[in-house]
């Protein structure tokens, strides 16, 4: 089947998490969440240096950073807290010839950290990914960032090597970015991993290693 755009209005129910639509309004809310150095320090949002401690000006950052439009920019919700936000995430970067797209620009709040959160998000994100027709889905981190490095293998995306000097981060030095893949074939595979991780924790939201950020 030909790639086609996941619809970008569409809300996704998991066990611990609910991923809906990111709105101007949900900001407060995604500050209180995000809004901490912690998240900034792997290497999110451009690194350290582009931590904002107040609320405008890390509305003039986000604004500025997610792919409003461009992408499926998301909220993640905590279903078993009233829905109460604790992250964003984005699918983008879309090619529909190439049928490949990105899970990125990801990060949550510190208190998730360790938690099966992130492996229901991605297992979702991935989901709709797939079947929406994409062939390859990509994800990255700064090479400096090894807690998300270990977070994406543990999803059981392959490593496809180091992009050098890529872009650079907020204080200016250029940052290397380690980048992994999922293939539809590989798909089967992983989803079955993933469900394990989310079936052996049953309601909550679980134990296993978790990432603070990934992009």
């Amino acid at each position: 089947m030909a790639a086609t755009r996941p619809d970008p209005t569409h809300t996704i129910d998991g066990s611990i998490v609910r991923l809906r639509p990111l709105t101007r309004e949900d900001l407060p809310d995604l500050f209180d969440a995000i809004g901490h150095p912690e998240v900034f320090a792997g290497g999110w949002g451009g690194g350290p240096a582009a931590y904002r401690d107040t609320y405008e000006e890390w509305h003039e950052f986000i604004s500025n950073y997610l792919q409003w439009g461009a992408g499926n920019v998301t909220v993640v919700c905590l279903r078993q807290d009233g829905d109460r936000v604790v992250g964003t995430t984005t699918l983008g970067d879309f090619d529909l010839v190439n049928e490949s797209a990105h899970i990125g620009w990801t990060a949550y709040a510190p208190e998730v950290w360790g938690t099966l959160v992130n492996a229901e998000t991605k297992r979702l994100l991935l989901g709709a990914a797939f079947d929406n027709g994409f062939e390859r889905v990509k994800l990255q981190a700064d090479v400096l960032n090894t807690r998300s490095r270990a977070a994406i293998a543990r999803l059981g995306a392959k490593p496809e090597g180091i992009l050098r000097h890529m872009q650079r981060r907020a204080d200016g030095t250029w940052r290397d970015t380690a980048v992994f893949s999922i293939l539809r074939e590989e798909w089967p595979e992983v989803r079955a991993g993933l469900d394990a991780r989310l079936a052996g924790a049953g309601a909550g939201t679980g134990t296993a290693t978790g990432t603070g950020t990934d992009r």
